[in-house]
This record gives structure tokens, C-alpha cells and sequence, in this order.
């Protein structure tokens, strides 16, 4: 690690290597870190001082530091009864295992939804229950508990009904299963509205008189939960004296890729859960295993894996398949039945991709030739026939490429299904459940990052006016998309598979803690390459020697790929994080451009 590299700006704003304004239109800043406290926790350590600098700046200290490090659930997991009527619906559940009445799961699409099914099925499975599992389809049923499916599944003999990552906002279809003979369960995480639907346990941290202060985790957490509460509650009716019991350990998988793929904060107990989780076996689920498989990856599997590999997959089914794929997928315990589901998968993501593609072309012509939009602090932005099951991808697109909330709108029919994400700071979910309660939406709700709703298309326009006053204030002092956070300086004879190792100690990494970013000072282009359809590969090196090879993702149509693929014999500084792979047998290290600028 060299030493700080901070250079003073026209302004007096410090700017890491002097970059005030990158490729991508950024002033690259030191992340702040109090220097005493890296000291000390190093030390403390005995590690290597990136080790302390990397966690000071995330708010660790030394007394924290090896807990931090060494997570466990022992020391993590709280108590489930914290939560909000938890211990009511877990001995609700007890009941119908051991009485032998029917339990159903009602589901999501996505796939903090298809894990939070698998894994609720997965758990009374193993009891001894086997469950009935319904996702619902996104066209023709929309999001969440509808009218039609809850009275089904009552009137075929649920006596309980689950609703899993979804069912806070869902009043007409809860009070119909009831009316139906059934017994709803809520577990789930998005923001209520001003009053509770009339089920018999609403079990969210996210409603405003729960007190776990566990807000922050994604639906496949609560659902945990909620199975380590319900094994409580059949353990001390003495259940299991003829039974194994479940271990709960062997599904954490199931739990880590449903919270990094919904992108909740990886803090706290979300921390854990992912740290364990990626300690799992795949094998302990055979649809990860076999989607791991088609997807060419090996043991060594990331955060980033989950997020930007195995996710897309399992969310395939659900954006342009059927809809239940993913859930059963990871439901099943037959290898050719995981195989051939996993393939399927596969063949639906390269056509989401597709999809995709050409509905974010669109949009962004939309943008750009429209002022009203442009200029909004939230991009609100419609289409007729577009699909809806791409929308929420093209939303987080809209997001990177001009630093703003976005809303993409999918129109069909007369009828506009939205998605949105939103950018630090700015909680898109309040925002979409005072927009619904102010009349303007059909339905609609979320988290603060990511939210969904459904709109009359006439009142579009409206929608856009009200978030922009809600949000403007939040998005105008965001620094997402304006500044991008530096951890420091690396040598390009630096960046080796122990250094690479080192930081990864500190993870793992994924929203709410980002990956460090390392700036290679003075690279050459030794070659470069546009690889599939919107990516620059590159190899670097630095005034020293030594040779990294790199790539820039969907850089080609930008500033960034312009400059890789012809730097013009000038040096770049490049923002970069690290990652590590497997090649022939051997580990090594590939570097993943975010940034750059010309060095001068």
C-alpha cells in the first residue's frame, strides 16, 4: 500500500491522485479512516495495516475487530422472539406440523422470494410437513397475495397460509383467505403502510411497532428466523424425540443468496448470515449446485457470484419464464430434475439479457429526449409493450448511468407495472408508499432502495412531480454517481493473490459495505480488447513492472471504454477492485475496472 495520494483541487475539495473529474465524471476522495484506530486494530491483529485501515473506515474498532473477522452465529443470532409477533407465528406453524394440517407457501418471483419459499419448505419438509409452495405468475397475477390464489389455496385445505416476501400491503386477499378458513402468516420485509393487514402474525421488522431493530434484513433473514423460532416451538413440544431434527446450518446458502441478491445492507446480522452462508456446501441444495454447474463456476464462490451469476439465474424464470422455476429449482432433491430446471434457467437468462438490452435502449432514448425527464432529480420513465420482467434491471441501469433514483414502467394492456432502485440516501420505498396513500398509484411499496408499484399510465407525470419534491432533497446532497470512494494506492507489482487474500478478510463485500477500490497510479495499456457485447479486457502495467490483467464491464458505449481502448500512449490512473479466480488449475488475480482518468 503506498501512502496517500491526495492533491488539492480548484475548490480546496481534496482529490485522490488529483482526479477531480474522471471518464465517468467523478472526483475520486480518499475514504476516510481515523489513522490511530487502523493502527490499532492492526496491532491488536497482529495484521497487516490494510487489514486496520480497511476496517477503521467501515466504523470497526479494535476491541471489534477479531469478532468482526471471526462471525458466528452463537454470538450473532438474536433471540427471534425480538421480532414482532414471531413466537405467535411460530407456535402457530407448531400447531399445524404437529395436528397435520395443511401449510401453504405464498411466495415471490424474485429471488429474495424463491430462497425465503425453498427455505420455509425446506425446514418443514424436514419436520415432517410437506408443504404446499405457490408463486405467483408476474404477468398475469402481478405482485404479491391476489384475491383468486389465497381463497384457492384455503378452499384446497390450507389451514395456514405463509406469505413470504411479500403480503404487508396485501388487505383484500389476507382478509379473503381468512373469510376462506385460513390462518395467513406474513414474513416479510417491505415497508408497511399506515395500517397492518388483518392476518393472524404480520412478522416484519420494518413495521413501526416492531423493536428487533432487524430493518435492514431481506426477507430469506426473517424467514430464517422464523424457522429457528418454529423449531423452538417443536422442540419443546417434544417432536423431535422421534424424529431427526432439521439443522438449520445446511440451508444458510439458500439464505445468502437471497440477502446479497436483494441488496440489503451487508451489516450485522446480514454480515453473518452471508459469511456463513458462503461457507455452506453447495451440495446441501442441489439446484445451487447445478446452477453453479451451467454457470462454469467452481468452489470458489463471492458475494459477487451471488449477486451477478447465480442470481440472474434464479430470477430468470420469474422475468421471462415461468415463474415458478426458481423456487423449484431450489426446492428439489432430484439431481436431474436440478439439472435440467438449471439449464432452462440458463437458456431464459441469456433471453432476459436480450430483453433487457433492448428495452434499456429505449428507455435511455426516452431520457434523453425528453428535458422534463432529464432534468428531474428522479428518473420516471415509461414504455408501451415493454417487458416487465426486465424493468427492475433496467431501473438499476437508469440508476448507474445518471446517478438519480429511477423508475422504469413497463405499459401493457392499459395497465403500468413499475420497478424502481434508488441511490443512497434516498428511501424509494417510503417514498412509493406515500405516493400510493396520496392516491397516485394502484399499488405499490418497497425498501428504501428498491421498491415496485402498479399505475393508472395517465398519471405518470404526476408520479414523477410527487417524487421528485419527496426525494429532491435526499438526491441533491447523495454523493452516488458524483464522488467515488478511494481506499488507497497499490503498485502493480502489489496486486498478488495474498494481497487479494488479506482483503478479503475484512468482507465479505456487497452493499452496505462496498468492495475497497485501489487506484493503479500511471497504468499502461499493455493490450486491450472488446470482449462479448459491451466489454473492454484489458492487461496493465505500471512504472515497475508487473502485468494485471483487467476488464472494464458494459464499458464500450462510454467515456471509460473509449479511454482503454485508446489511451494514446498515455498513462491512467485506474480506480480498480480485486478479485480472484481460478485458471488451469491456479489461482489468480483479476482486476475490475471502475474508473479512470488520464494521469497528468
Amino acid at each position: 500500500m503506498r501512502p496517500s495520494a491526495v492533491a488539492k483541487t480548484e475548490n480546496d475539495t481534496p482529490a485522490f491522485l488529483g482526479v477531480g473529474r474522471s471518464a465517468l465524471g467523478r472526483r475520486w476522495v480518499e475514504r476516510a479512516f481515523d489513522s490511530s484506530a487502523a493502527l490499532a486494530i492492526a496491532q491488536r491483529l497482529g495484521a497487516p495495516e490494510i487489514v486496520g485501515r480497511l476496517l477503521a473506515s467501515r466504523g470497526v474498532d479494535a476491541v471489534a475487530a477479531e469478532r468482526y473477522l471471526r462471525p458466528t452465529l452463537k454470538g450473532d443470532l438474536p433471540d427471534p422472539s425480538v421480532v414482532r409477533d414471531m413466537d405467535r407465528a411460530a407456535e402457530r406453524i407448531a400447531d399445524a406440523v404437529v395436528q397435520g394440517e395443511r401449510i401453504a407457501i405464498f411466495g415471490d418471483y424474485d429471488v429474495d422470494g424463491a430462497t425465503s419459499s425453498a427455505l420455509l419448505g425446506r425446514y418443514l419438509r424436514a419436520a415432517g410437513q410437506e408443504p404446499v409452495v405457490y408463486i405467483p405468475d408476474r404477468l398475469s397475477e402481478g405482485y404479491g397475495p391476489n384475491v383468486a390464489a389465497m381463497t384457492m389455496l384455503a378452499g384446497d385445505g390450507a389451514r395456514v397460509i405463509v406469505t413470504v416476501d411479500c403480503g404487508t400491503q396485501a388487505h383484500e386477499a389476507l382478509a379473503a383467505a381468512r373469510a376462506s378458513g385460513a390462518d395467513v402468516i406474513v414474513c416479510d420485509h417491505h415497508l408497511p403502510g399506515e395500517m397492518l393487514p388483518a392476518a393472524y402474525a404480520v412478522v416484519n421488522p420494518n413495521r413501526r411497532d416492531d423493536p428487533s431493530g432487524l430493518g435492514q434484513l431481506a426477507a430469506v433473514g426473517v424467514a430464517f428466523l422464523l424457522c429457528v423460532a418454529t423449531n423452538r416451538a417443536l422442540r419443546a413440544r417434544g417432536w423431535f424425540a422421534a424424529r431427526v431434527e432439521p439443522d438449520l446450518r445446511l440451508w444458510l446458502g439458500l439464505v445468502a443468496l437471497g440477502t446479497v441478491a436483494d441488496v440489503v445492507p451487508l451489516k450485522g446480522l446480514n454480515r453473518t448470515l452471508v459469511t456463513k452462508g458462503l461457507e455452506c456446501s453447495a451440495e446441501s441444495v442441489l439446484g445451487v449446485a447445478a446452477l453453479m454447474e451451467v454457470a462454469g463456476l467452481k468452489d470458489l464462490v463471492e458475494p459477487y457470484h451471488l449477486g451477478f451469476v447465480l442470481g440472474p439465474r434464479v430470477n430468470a424464470g420469474g422475468r421471462v419464464g415461468r415463474c415458478d422455476l426458481g423456487a423449484r429449482l431450489l426446492l428439489t432433491d432430484d439431481a436431474s430434475e436440478a439439472q435440467t430446471i438449471a439449464r432452462e434457467l440458463d437458456v431464459l437468462n441469456q433471453q432476459r439479457r436480450e430483453i433487457e438490452q433492448s428495452t434499456l435502449d429505449e428507455a435511455i432514448a426516452a431520457v434523453e429526449g425528453d428535458a422534463a425527464i432529464r432534468a428531474a432529480p428522479v428518473v420516471v420513465v415509461a414504455g408501451e409493450g415493454w417487458h416487465p420482467g426486465v424493468i427492475g434491471i433496467v431501473a438499476g441501469r437508469l440508476k448507474e448511468r445518471y446517478a438519480k433514483p429511477a423508475i422504469a414502467i413497463a405499459v401493457n394492456e392499459g395497465v403500468g407495472k413499475g420497478s424502481g432502485r434508488s441511490v443512497n440516501g434516498a428511501d424509494l420505498g417510503s417514498a412509493i408508499v406515500g405516493a400510493r396513500e396520496a392516491g397516485l398509484l394502484v399499488n405499490g411499496g418497497g425498501h428504501a432502495m428498491a421498491a415496485g408499484l402498479t399505475i393508472d399510465p395517465t398519471r405518470v407525470d404526476m408520479l414523477r412531480a410527487y417524487l421528485s419534491d419527496a426525494l429532491g432533497a435526499a438526491c441533491a446532497v447523495s454523493t452516488d454517481g458524483v464522488q467515488l470512494l478511494v481506499d488507497g494506492a497499490l503498485s502493480h507489482t502489489g496486486v498478488t493473490v495474498a494481497f487479494c487474500d488479506l482483503v478479503a478478510r475484512c468482507g465479505p463485500y456487497g452493499a452496505g459495505n462496498p468492495d475497497p477500490v485501489f487506484a493503479l497510479p500511471a497504468s499502461r495499456i499493455v493490450q486491450s480488447s472488446i470482449v462479448g457485447e459491451q466489454h473492454v479486457r484489458c492487461v496493465l502495467t505500471g512504472a515497475n513492472g508487473g502485468r494485471v490483467p483487467a476488464i472494464a464491464f458494459r464499458a464500450l458505449q462510454s467515456e471509460l471504454g473509449a479511454m482503454l481502448l485508446s489511451p494514446k500512449g498515455r498513462p491512467l490512473h485506474l480506480a480498480v477492485t480485486l478479485k480472484t479466480d481460478e485458471w488451469q488449475g491456479r489461482r489468480r488475480v483479476q482486476a475490475l475496472i471502475r474508473d479512470a482518468a488520464f494521469a497528468s
